[in-house]
Parts: structure tokens; C-alpha cells; sequence
């Protein structure tokens, strides 16, 4: 594609990630074909038009844009392609690049679906699958034409929707960007179900305060505005982030102490508790304190049942709303990477980044040995790295620095549900992570029957992302999770709530079942640089949402509590 108009960063955008996935069908170190994404990514959400970054020379300042990269962004500004881009295409049809989207299949299977089975669109793709076309190939076979038509309904199912993370980031650049355009608004916020904290978004709603009344207003490529007058921005707001199970519960409550409340407002019709006739509501705390309820987070807002109450509605009324954990009540970060396996920093390096942001620990946990596709960490590199972590400990005593990193492993859970090292070696640790990172497919008794046996391990201390989703690209594996929790209940083995938006698991929905049997969660961002460390906030807001609070969340504890949680734990 060339082009005599220069692009917008959208466009650039898009590039950008064909010039990844393309260096990705060619081998490509994954350090290079990354940079590609993390560009693409924040170009998605410029405020400004790039064409102001290009001509101020301000690219470099957008992160993730590098020299090289900012050379290329230049230029596919300006003509709509590269010299790079174009040797590429050479090499690769463009149809053959939708095949990334199928959840689970990598540019080696992709590469030989082109170069056997001569493949180069999905359509082609799928009517090959239905036809047996891959079981007679070597490197193909039976099982992943299975795993490609699964993998294709559930990228059918996916369409239209957006992971939280970039959900946010687009609504946010859609709200300045709405504020340049109508400087005359004087509240613009946004709602929807990324407000809700939900952990995937299909409409992306922005609400706006104005004198002219409710009007659609655009606010850029698939962004809804609502608009509504100083008097019912507070109705507005409720309607669009929603649930709709939420709002039609708060209306039949409302109706039952004699209002009646719909998108366009609040009435007082029966009773003599108030004037009759419209309630004016500011915002939403108005609406929810003359239907006589404490505000309701919106994260809470799906209409569930919570904390043995039918939903929070009722909890509202009984003034016995969950306290929700928050960002600030994080004292420290478990489970993160480093350069001993396939972080992108090193120890020291990711361990001041999370002092710098004023937590009091920070808990490694680098790949076992298994992970080998991730630099897994043979027993010579275990104790290079605690050696190195007592000595950084020794220095932050010595400089009486309240802080401290604990040595922890995310153990790879084998086939049997046994850990990733002997006793001994297990032993050397203060926390283990144990998590799954292979055998995907095995049937949900066996899968089940793992997990409980890793659970039941005396040195297991969190259970990682227990499903092992990544959404909207993998399914999690099939396994009786109610059982899982049970065990973890039984055995005092903390649930992990991975915070990284591509996996978000435990899952929300099994927040409250987790409570209810007594298991402390733990709220971990799975970084593996510095930039990810910040990830812990998506943790938290689908904590909230699964009505967690900060009393039920491992990493709430104080340096010391935590410190002898652990030790208690190696003791028993």
C-alpha cells in the first residue's frame, strides 16, 4: 500500500504490527518483533495527531519508540509503506497474516500451513481443516485441525471486543481528545463496562456534561458520548456504565419505595417521604442516597449475589457493603521476572524500580527449569540469584532501607501435579508460585487431579493464574475450579489474581467462592520488565469487582506480617 497523503497514527499503527508479524513468520528475535507491538500500541492512544509528533520531532517521546523505530514511523507517515515493509510482503501474502488471530497457533505451524498446504486466507484455512488436509502432513496433523476450528469459533466469539488494558487506553485518548473538540463540556468521564472493571470491553462509552441536553456526540473511531445537562449527569452516568441486570434491579427497588428511575430520570411518585416529582441528581452518589442506598462502586454493579446478600443492592440498603481492596493498599509485588529467565531486567534493576514506587518488597519468581522455552532456571542459576538476593538485602540493612526481596520460583506444575525441583531445592525458596505452563489439553479429571496434587505439595505457596486463559486469545484449560479452591482452602495455599491483562485469573466470577472458603488471594502482576510492575492496577480493579477486600489479599500484609507468613509456611 502507498500512499500520497500522510497517515494517521491508526494506520501507522496497523503497520507497524504487520511489520511484527511478519519479522515474527521469519524467525525474528522476540526482543525486536516486541519493540514492533509496544510501538504500534501507544501510537493507538496519541492525543495529539502524530503528524504533530513527526514535525516537532517528538516521537521519541511516545514509549517504546526508538531510533530505528521512529525512522520507520516516519516514513510510513508520509508514504504508507518502507523499504523493510515491502521486502517483507515479497516474501509472505498478506492472508496468511490472519492466521495470528486463531488463539494458540505460533509462525511455525503457520509457516508450514503456507509452505505445504499452500494456504492464504482463513477461509482456505478452515475449509482445509474441514476437509482432513493437515492430518497427512508432518508437523501438522489431526489434533490441530481440531484446535484450529475451536480456535476459530472462539475468534468469532471474540469479535468487537477489547482487554481492559487497551480499552482504557483508547477511551482516555478519546476523552482529550473529545475535550480539545467541545471545550465547552465541563465533565467528560468515561463509563461503560471498562467503569464496571470489566476484564474484557464491547462498548466503549464516554459521558459528557452540557446545558444542550442528551445528543449523540462523536467521540471518535467506535467511541459512544452520552450527553446530559448539569441536573441528570448523575442518571447519565448510572445508565451508561450499566450492568443491565444492575439497573434493572435498582429500578425494581426503586419502584418498591416509590420512585420511579429510567435513563431520562429519578421521580418521587408515592409516599410521603419527599416531594413529589423529579429528583435533580448531580451524579451517581445523589441517585443511590435518595434511593436511601450507600454508593455502590460500580465495579459491583452486575447484579450478583455478594457476600451471602441476593446482590448489592441489598448490601446497600443494610449499609453492609465489602470495603474493596485498592490500588494504595499494595505493600509489595510477588511473582516477577528477571534476566535469569526471560525478564527483560535485572534484579537489582526490577527490585529499585518496585522500591522507587514505594512498596516494601518485591518477591522474584522466575521461570523452573522446565520452562525452557523461558530461560528456566537450573540449580547453578538459583543460587547465583539468591546469592546475589542476600547480598542486595545486606545492603539495604546496612543503609537501614526498609525493604526487602524475597527469593521465590514459579515452578512449573508437571504432568503428575508434582513440582519443578527436589525437596531440598524447594526448600532454598521463600514462596513458591506454582503454576501450569504445558499439557493444555489434558481431559478435565486429569487437569483437575494435577492442580490438586501441586495444591496439596507442602511448598507450594500461591497457585498461579489458575486457568491458564489468556483472553481473548486462549481458553483456559478444562478444570473443576470449585475443587481447586476447596484444596487451597484445606491446605492455606494462597489463589493468585494475575494481574496481567491477558489473563486476569482467577476469573472475578470465582472471587466470592474463594472467600467464602476462607483462601487469602494474591493480587501479582507477572512482570517481566519495569513497565509491567504497574500492571498490579489490573489486579485490583477485578479484585474489587469480585468483591475483595484489602484483609483477604497476601500482598496487603505489612513487610513484617509478610515475612512471617511465609516463614510459618516453611515451617509446617
Amino acid at each position: 500500500m502507498t500512499s500520497n497523503l500522510p497517515l494517521e497514527a491508526p494506520a501507522v499503527s496497523v503497520l507497524l504490527v504487520e511489520i511484527g508479524r511478519r519479522l515474527e513468520l521469519g524467525g525474528e528475535s522476540p526482543f525486536k518483533i516486541r519493540a514492533y507491538y509496544v510501538a504500534a500500541e501507544n501510537l493507538e492512544v496519541l492525543s495529539a495527531p502524530l503528524a504533530e509528533y513527526v514535525a516537532k520531532g517528538k516521537l521519541r517521546t511516545i514509549p517504546g519508540v526508538g531510533e530505528a523505530i521512529a525512522e520507520k514511523i516516519i516514513k510510513l507517515h508520509k508514504t504508507g509503506t518502507h523499504p523493510l515493509l515491502d521486502n517483507l510482503r515479497e516474501q509472505m501474502p498478506s492472508g496468511v497474516l490472519e492466521f495470528f488471530k486463531i488463539p494458540g497457533l505460533g509462525p511455525k505451524k503457520i509457516q508450514l500451513l503456507h509452505s505445504e498446504l499452500k494456504l492464504q486466507s482463513l477461509l482456505e484455512l478452515e475449509e482445509a481443516c474441514k476437509a482432513g488436509r493437515l492430518k497427512d502432513c508432518k508437523g501438522l496433523g489431526a489434533a490441530l485441525e481440531k484446535k484450529i476450528l475451536q480456535g476459530l469459533e472462539f475468534m468469532r466469539r471474540g469479535q468487537g471486543l477489547r482487554r481492559i488494558d487497551d480499552a482504557d487506553a483508547v477511551l482516555n485518548a478519546a476523552v482529550e481528545r473529545f475535550k480539545k473538540a467541545n471545550p465547552k463540556m465541563q465533565r467528560v468521564a468515561m463509563a461503560g463496562p471498562l467503569r464496571r472493571g470489566c476484564e474484557v470491553v464491547d462498548d466503549l462509552c464516554l459521558v459528557a456534561q452540557d446545558g444542550s441536553g442528551d445528543a449523540a456526540v462523536p467521540g471518535g473511531p467506535d467511541v459512544r458520548v452520552v450527553v446530559g445537562d448539569e441536573k441528570h449527569y448523575g442518571i447519565k452516568m448510572l445508565f451508561a456504565t450499566g450492568s443491565a441486570e444492575h439497573l434493572h434491579a435498582l429500578g425494581t427497588y426503586a419502584a418498591s419505595i416509590g420512585f420511579k428511575l429510567s435513563a431520562d430520570g429519578l421521580w418521587y411518585e408515592r409516599g410521603t417521604k419527599h416531594a413529589k416529582g423529579e429528583v435533580f441528581c448531580k451524579d451517581e452518589a445523589e441517585v443511590y442516597a435518595a434511593l436511601e442506598l450507600d454508593f455502590i462502586p460500580p465495579e459491583l454493579r452486575e447484579g450478583r449475589a455478594l457476600n451471602g446478600a441476593k446482590d448489592e443492592i441489598e448490601l446497600a440498603a443494610k449499609h453492609a457493603l465489602p470495603k474493596l481492596v485498592e490500588d494504595s493498599d499494595i505493600r509489595g509485588i510477588l511473582h516477577s521476572h528477571t534476566v535469569f529467565s526471560d525478564g527483560a531486567e535485572t534484579l537489582e534493576t526490577m527490585a529499585e524500580a518496585v522500591r522507587k514506587r514505594g512498596y516494601f518488597y518485591y518477591g522474584v519468581a522466575d521461570h523452573s527449569k522446565s520452562a525452557a522455552y523461558a530461560g528456566g532456571m537450573k540449580e547453578d542459576k538459583i543460587r547465583e540469584q539468591h546469592k546475589l538476593a542476600d547480598a542486595l538485602n545486606a545492603g539495604y540493612a546496612k543503609d537501614k532501607v526498609n525493604f526487602r526481596i524475597f527469593k521465590g520460583i514459579e515452578s512449573d506444575i508437571l504432568d503428575n501435579g508434582a513440582l519443578d525441583y527436589a525437596d531440598d531445592v524447594l526448600n532454598s525458596f521463600d514462596f513458591i508460585v506454582a503454576s501450569v505452563h504445558s499439557r493444555f489439553t489434558l481431559d478435565k479429571e486429569a487437569q483437575t487431579q494435577r492442580l490438586l496434587n501441586a495444591v496439596a505439595h507442602p511448598r507450594t505457596t500461591i497457585l498461579g493464574h489458575a486457568t491458564g486463559r489468556l483472553l481473548l486469545k486462549r481458553e483456559g484449560y478444562k478444570v473443576d475450579l470449585d475443587a481447586v479452591l476447596q484444596a487451597c482452602a484445606k491446605h492455606g495455599v494462597v489463589v493468585e489474581i494475575n494481574a496481567h491483562p491477558a489473563r486476569l485469573d482467577v476469573d472475578w466470577r470465582f472471587h466470592q467462592r474463594a472467600l467464602e472458603l476462607g483462601c487469602m488471594l494474591s493480587i501479582n502482576p507477572d512482570a517481566h520488565a519495569i513497565s509491567e510492575i504497574d500492571l498490579t492496577h489490573w489486579g485490583v480493579v477485578v479484585a474489587r469487582k469480585g468483591g475483595v477486600p484489602k484483609e483477604r489479599v497476601l500482598n496487603c500484609l505489612s513487610l513484617d506480617e509478610i515475612a512471617a507468613f511465609f516463614e510459618a509456611r516453611k515451617r509446617r
